[in-house]
């Protein structure tokens, strides 16, 4: 009996575009490197929760980029994306520096992909003539 899979290359990520991100765990994640007040955990605990946080914030940066990129020129809301997007492509490139530290940037990257995301999906309040 043979046993063969194929793998789709998705080079438009459109496979990835209709999976929702599992929110809640990383948000708690975040939650928690705010909350450590514990000097003694260990720094190869605090460079997995790195590891796991950079990997979501590429996540949710793709679907930033994603949701800006459908937007009209003209809505703000894609410019202020497009910095975000920036700031987090400098920071994902930076090395690891301090594990606790760098857990925490991270923490603070996703905490603010999310906020952009937040605003790019919802709905625009109507406007006044």
């Amino acid at each position: 009996m043979s046993e063969t899979h194929v793998v789709p290359y998705d080079r438009l990520g459109l496979i990835e575009a209709e999976l929702p991100l599992d929110r809640a765990p990383y948000e708690a994640l975040v939650t928690a490197v705010f909350a450590r007040t514990d000097p003694d955990l260990d720094p190869r605990d605090y460079e997995q929760i790195a590891l796991q946080l950079t990997g979501h914030a590429r996540a949710v940066a793709s679907d930033v980029r994603r949701h800006a990129d459908a937007l009209p020129k003209s809505d703000g809301r894609g410019a202020l994306a497009e910095v975000v997007l920036r700031e987090a492509d400098g920071r994902l490139s930076a090395p690891f520096k301090g594990a606790a530290c760098c857990a925490q940037n991270r923490a603070h990257l996703v905490r603010a992909l999310y906020m952009r995301l937040d605003r790019l999906t919802e709905p625009l309040p109507p406007r006044i003539p």
